[in-house]
């Protein structure tokens, strides 16, 4: 093998890695799409003799899954905006002021954002035993929220270092108070930063299952990602077309979301002439 050979192969390499872990993501979507739309859909790949749209149907007409996608939605929107609110107020101070504490605080949040849910899983138990917060849809929203707060602060302080002070001092001049500042002159300009936390939050909480699985008992309380278990029967039985047409349907608000918020991700800072004097 010469040199211009073996140059082809390291260069053809990474590409055909790259294409396999590609199929291997490609196939259980496709999977899914596929048994989604049949009515005899089993464990393998095939494609079906007959599509049909029954199995969203079926989805659909149940009353059980309408309300667990309403509670997951008010759960998970609730967390958001209460996550995205907060945060903004945090990373404030944390951005504008000189604090004494300041990088250890900092440290201490980024360690908190590596910190797993199950390692406080038992303590949180507890403590929502005792406040009365168990089996409360309430409970678990405090918890998401608890538990983003962290990300969230992080990622909008390091978003509002790059909005200039000057527009800020200029709106104080005009008679602006702090909190008409941020609310008139930065959450504008931090748009992407507010669209990015907003998103992770969502997603993290619409996706989650070990928190209200943990936190949660009435079966009426449950949000959509619980409601994955009334697909598996007993004995091993899998009703495995309505669990491809339910998990399709549970993607939806996280894909739409994040199209959405596209435009406005896509914007960036665009500050020309913002900071002229």
């Amino acid at each position: 093998m010469n040199t211009k050979q073996r140059k082809l192969i390291y260069r053809i390499l990474p590409y055909v890695i790259l294409s396999v872990i590609g199929i291997c993501f490609l196939l259980p979507l496709l999977w899914v799409l596929v048994a989604s739309v049949d009515p005899n859909a089993m464990q393998s790949l095939k494609m079906p003799k007959h599509v049909t749209a029954g199995n969203y149907i079926d989805v659909l007409s149940s009353h059980e899954n309408q309300r667990a996608f309403v509670i997951g939605l008010l759960m998970s929107l609730g967390q958001a905006v209460i996550v995205v609110i907060l945060a903004l107020l945090a990373a404030y101070p944390l951005s504008r002021y000189q604090l004494k504490y300041k990088k250890p605080f900092m440290l201490t949040i980024l360690f908190m954002t590596s910190l797993p849910i199950t390692a406080v899983m038992v303590p949180v138990y507890q403590l929502f035993l005792t406040l009365k917060l168990y089996d409360n849809n309430v409970g678990v929203v405090l918890f998401y929220v608890a538990s983003s707060m962290p990300y969230g602060i992080w990622m909008l302080k390091n978003f509002m270092d790059s909005v200039p002070g000057d527009l800020e001092e200029a709106a104080w001049v005009d008679g602006a108070s702090v909190f008409a500042g941020i609310r008139k002159i930065i959450a504008p300009l931090m748009v992407p930063g507010i669209c990015t936390v907003a998103i992770f939050t969502f997603s993290g909480s619409w996706g989650n299952f070990f928190v209200p699985y943990i936190l949660l008992q009435t079966p009426e309380k449950f949000p959509a990602s619980l409601k994955l278990y009334q697909f598996f029967g007993q004995y091993g039985m899998v009703d495995y077309g309505k669990l491809a047409a339910f998990s399709i349907m549970y993607a939806m608000p996280s894909i739409v979301l994040y199209i959405l918020s596209q435009r406005f991700m896509s914007k960036g800072f665009s500050m020309q002439g913002g900071t002229k004097g």
